[in-house]
């Protein structure tokens, strides 16, 4: 089409600015396109693991795990085998008459390099569903928005590459909360208040109808800035605690630094569940630096 890159694919009413308060209310709907893909699975995938994952249901994933047993002529500088490496280089200088036994010096070339590959073999798992939870509403600034879409493009890329069959949904709210598909969520953006709550309940309507607890391993990811209308905290708290972390292995966290709100809900949770519970894991994303140091603090080795 005739439209420039970033600019809105569909038309709507005008989305908060991120400077308004929490309010009650639904908002418009408009969706845009301003998302930065990073690849970085390969990079995180022996340092993550999905947590506390159990034998459940009659169907399974299989999660690959790499083994590094093999040489390559190709690949990353942080994946170069120094010792191959120089034996293919002393070899050709052998060969081609450069080498110097009085100077013994041996300086590899391009050619020489050799890396370690590595093997993917298909471990089986168990049943696994995953639900992402993204505050869309109008308190939250652009960067913001780009912020928590990234962590979370991040996890699910990771995912999707680490886990086969995996069954993945999404949830999108303001005021108001509804299951979308993945492309929407990635590229929506709402105008109204926030109620976490809303979010809660569809979730929990979702785990009912499609993932029974027995038979299912369950991670929720939710991220917001934390600024809830208030009413809305005592909902929200109580569905969470009675609700959905029975259900889940594992519940995350993330609220991004906000600017202008209060950042309130983040000490609510604290307040409630208190900083070392075995089922919810905080994270305060404060800017884009932090992102690493979230996912990490989500899906680290060892928990």
């Amino acid at each position: 089409g005739d439209g420039q890159e970033g600019q809105p694919v569909a038309h709507g009413d005008q989305d908060g600015d991120g400077t308004g308060q929490a309010g009650s209310d639904p908002g418009g709907h408009i969706l845009e396109v301003d998302v930065t893909l990073e690849e970085l699975a390969e990079m995180l995938a022996d340092q993550l693991e999905l947590p506390r994952i159990e034998p459940k249901g009659k169907a399974s994933i299989s999660q690959d795990k790499a083994k590094y047993n093999s040489i390559r002529r190709v690949g990353p500088e942080s994946l170069r085998h120094f010792k191959r490496t120089y034996v293919q280089a002393l070899r050709r200088q052998i060969t081609d008459g450069s080498y110097n036994s009085g100077d013994p010096r041996v300086v590899p070339y391009k050619e020489d390099r050799r890396y370690r590959s590595w093997q993917t073999n298909p471990q089986p798992e168990a049943n696994a569903a995953i639900v992402y939870m993204m505050d869309v509403s109008g308190s939250m600034t652009d960067e913001q928005k780009q912020i928590v879409r990234t962590e979370a493009f991040w996890i699910d890329t990771w995912l999707k590459s680490q886990y086969k069959d995996v069954e993945r949904r999404y949830i999108i709210h303001d005021a108001a909360a509804k299951l979308v598909d993945e492309h929407t969520f990635y590229h929506t953006r709402e105008s109204g208040g926030t109620r976490i709550s809303t979010a809660y309940k569809v979730c929990g309507e979702l785990l009912d109808r499609e993932f029974p607890v027995d038979d299912w391993n369950i991670y929720c990811f939710q991220f917001s800035d934390g600024d809830n209308w208030g009413e809305d905290n005592r909902a929200a708290l109580g569905m969470l605690g009675e609700r959905l972390l029975p259900k889940c292995n594992l519940f995350c966290y993330g609220q991004v630094e906000s600017p202008y709100g209060s950042g309130e809900y983040l000490r609510s949770l604290q307040a409630k569940f208190g900083v070392a519970h075995e089922t919810l894991i905080l994270s305060e994303i404060p800017d884009r630096e932090a992102i690493y140091d979230s996912i990490k603090t989500f899906l680290g080795r060892g928990k």
